[in-house]
């Protein structure tokens, strides 16, 4: 079986998983054979080696049966920079950069880049890592309750160079931070799909750890617990960037109005179009 070969068998076999079943083979075989997309494509009558086969074959495999291809291959771009990921996170998704640029904006405008900034359930760390990589003067911190996911964005920071420029806290939403206080900036991305009808295997999102998807009845419970918080941990003016969903958007809106009657909230759109967190300035 020729290189070209194994590309337009795997690609019809995937293509029902999704629409992107091509571009998928593609990185899989690259993550198989150590060879890049142009290699591949100048070198696609050669005859594909067996080893590379082998491996080539069982990541399609997988990637057939949903797991997602960032598991797969060990690795997600993320605003620019490579990420490790495993089953031990979520996946970090392109419409989190949105808030990651309306964040870097809001410490700019408003002269805070020496500021602190609090990324909670960090995950994988790519919120606050990426925050200290595009503004080095920041105190960044990211907390969340699973060591497991804490060691995965340690090995981030090391990974893209800021390890002493992040701290990472295992604890309960903010609790790890009451004793630092004065936080200017709070960044959260916490689980906010409805118990309900989060996903199971073999859609994609199904793999992903279920702590980092179930936000409880409405999706908002953990949200409820840290607008509770808030209050004891944040400096004067403070802003707050809470990710969500259309469909969550406007309760997690009402939410924080009601906690924080005073703030100035404003609902911030992803990539797509589509309302994706809730931005407040506090009084």
């Amino acid at each position: 079986m020729t290189i070209a070969e194994a590309v337009r068998e795997a690609s019809a076999r995937l293509q029902t998983i999704g629409e992107t079943g091509a571009l998928d083979v593609t990185w899989l075989l690259e993550h198989a054979s150590g060879l890049d997309r142009a290699q591949l494509l100048v070198r696609g009558d050669d005859a594909l080696a067996d080893e590379v086969r082998e491996r080539f074959t069982a990541l399609v495999h997988r990637r057939a049966a949903g797991e997602p291809i960032a598991y797969i291959t060990g690795t997600v771009g993320f605003y620019g920079r490579t990420f490790g990921v495993d089953a031990r996170v979520l996946v970090p998704r392109p419409e989190t950069e949105h808030i990651v640029e309306a964040v870097i904006a809001d410490i700019r405008g408003r002269k805070k880049t020496a500021g602190v900034v609090v990324d909670v359930g960090t995950g994988s760390g790519a919120i606050a890592i990426t925050l200290a990589c595009e503004v080095p003067e920041l105190s960044v911190f990211g907390t969340d309750i699973s060591a497991d996911a804490l060691a995965v964005a340690r090995r981030n920071a090391a990974r893209n160079n800021v390890f002493q420029h992040c701290t990472f806290l295992q604890g309960d939403l903010l609790a790890p931070i009451q004793r630092f206080g004065n936080v200017d900036v709070i960044v959260a991305n916490l689980p906010y799909i409805p118990a309900a009808v989060v996903p199971e295997a073999p859609n994609p999102v199904g793999f992903e750890p279920r702590v980092a998807l179930d936000g409880g009845p409405d999706g908002l419970d953990l949200y409820r617990r840290l607008l509770t918080q808030i209050p004891a941990v944040t400096a004067t003016g403070a802003s707050l960037f809470l990710e969500a969903a259309p469909g969550t958007i406007e309760p997690l809106a009402a939410l924080v109005e009601q906690a924080f009657p005073n703030a100035y909230i404003e609902i911030g759109e992803d990539y797509a179009g589509c309302d994706r967190f809730v931005q407040a300035t506090l009084a």
